[in-house]
């Protein structure tokens, strides 16, 4: 990659990375859980575009960066769901808690 093709790119990632975090801490805590299962479909997008940047091959650089990006979106999407999970379990009952998952039917 070019000089010419990298600084562009790198201040682009340095302003996302900026971006998402001015985003995250004006978020109120009580609406960090429904943020973070609502955009797990982002998440998912961003594994897949991950993926084809890891495979492009272009250099040993790019395919590094892409590994980084694809275990970072994992853990994302993975945990989104772990505390989706455990959020929807607060609206349970102690009754719905207490019964094994093949008496639910």
């Amino acid at each position: 990659m070019s000089p010419e093709e990298f600084i562009p790119a790198l201040y682009i990632f340095a302003l996302a990375a900026f971006l998402g975090y001015l985003v995250l801490t004006r978020v109120p805590p009580l609406l960090h859980t429904p943020l973070m299962s609502a955009t797990n479909a982002i998440s998912g997008i961003s594994l897949v575009g991950s993926i084809v940047a890891a495979g492009a091959q272009h250099n040993t650089v790019g395919t590094w960066l892409g590994f980084i990006a694809v275990t970072c979106a994992t853990i994302n999407v993975v945990g989104g769901f772990w505390i989706t999970e455990r959020m929807l379990k607060f609206f349970k009952s102690k009754e719905e808690m207490k019964q094994k998952p093949e008496e639910k039917n």
